[in-house]
């Protein structure tokens, strides 16, 4: 059974202790401001799934806010486990594709490691174009447009991993 009950403020106050950063105070305590993403960024993902004349609350975004940091948050600490069993200090793609299968997220780490893979696939091919005396901005333009496509796919406003797994 999940207790729904979580202290927020508890939350807030999470203690990081000997995590040094900008974000960290004096006390070990992150910032509120330090632990969500930006909500502007939140907010403009969230518009691009929506109809061009929807609108969305203040209250949405925030909980969308705190519901995609906590996942994060989630996700990389079970990856950050498996590397501190592994006496591992960096947490690579390939960490995060196994945290998110390990909790249960199995089409998302399919479909993060089809990503992953192009992505070293493409770094690859740059890698070894700069190594072949460069490449010039309209050849990176069209190597970057294959990476990342400007349309945006449209899936419906309940997103499954189904329809999330499409995307890659």
């Amino acid at each position: 059974m999940v207790d729904n009950n979580i202290d927020t403020e508890a939350l807030i106050k999470y203690n990081y202790s000997g995590a040094a950063g900008s974000g960290s105070g004096d006390d070990g305590v992150i910032k509120e401001q330090d632990r969500l993403l930006p909500i502007a960024n939140v907010g403009r993902i969230m518009k691009q799934i929506l109809p061009p004349n929807a609108k969305i609350s203040k209250e949405a975004k925030e909980t969308m806010q705190e519901c995609a940091s906590e996942f994060i948050s989630f996700v990389t600490g079970e990856a950050s486990d498996k590397c501190h069993k592994e006496k591992r200090k960096t947490v690579n793609g390939d960490d995060i594709c196994w945290a998110l299968g390990s909790l249960g997220f199995d089409e998302f780490a399919e479909a993060l490691k089809r990503y992953l893979h192009r992505y070293r696939e493409l770094e690859g091919e740059r890698a070894n174009q700069n190594k072949t005396g460069g490449i010039n901005n309209e050849e990176r333009d069209i190597d970057e447009s294959n990476f990342r496509s400007t349309e945006q796919p449209r899936i419906s406003t309940t997103v499954s991993p189904t329809s999330f797994s499409r995307r890659f």
